[in-house]
């Protein structure tokens, strides 16, 4: 007996993915699909995001606090939160106090430490959607 996709049955959330390796973010994304959740787009930098996040209205943002360019990630979150209240997920390799203190002064925002496990990364995706956007925490 077949199931149906789950597109049939209810609309998955769209993630954004920001990080900046290449070979990070698909790794990312493929983790992602293995999961479930297959509506996910990837940028690399803190600009491309704040426009992606206009463009696509995402339910959860994945972003890396170190990017390249003139917009860390904790800038471009601070940014698309207060524009469009969207929860963001911090993936770091960066914990230190600095950094860990602009996260935290965020408030509603979650961080993992690199390297973290497939399965922390589900629960913290779907423990933020079901506080956030709970008709798509199904998942």
């Amino acid at each position: 007996m077949s199931t149906p996709e789950r597109s049939d049955v209810y609309p998955g959330p769209r993630i954004l993915i920001v990080e900046d390796e290449v070979i990070i973010a698909m790794d990312i994304r493929h983790t992602l699909k293995s999961m479930g959740f297959s509506e996910t787009t990837v940028v690399t930098t803190g600009e491309e995001s704040i426009a992606a996040a206009d463009r696509q209205n995402p339910n959860l943002v994945l972003m890396d606090v170190s990017l390249r360019g003139e917009m860390d990630g904790v800038s471009a979150a601070e940014h698309i939160h207060s524009r469009l209240g969207i929860p963001i997920i911090f993936l770091t390799a960066f914990g230190d106090q600095k950094t860990l203190c602009r996260i935290k002064r965020l408030q509603k925002f979650g961080y993992l430490n690199k390297p973290y496990t497939d399965q922390d990364l589900q629960v913290m995706i779907r423990e933020t959607l079901r506080k956030f956007s709970p008709g798509l925490s199904r998942n």
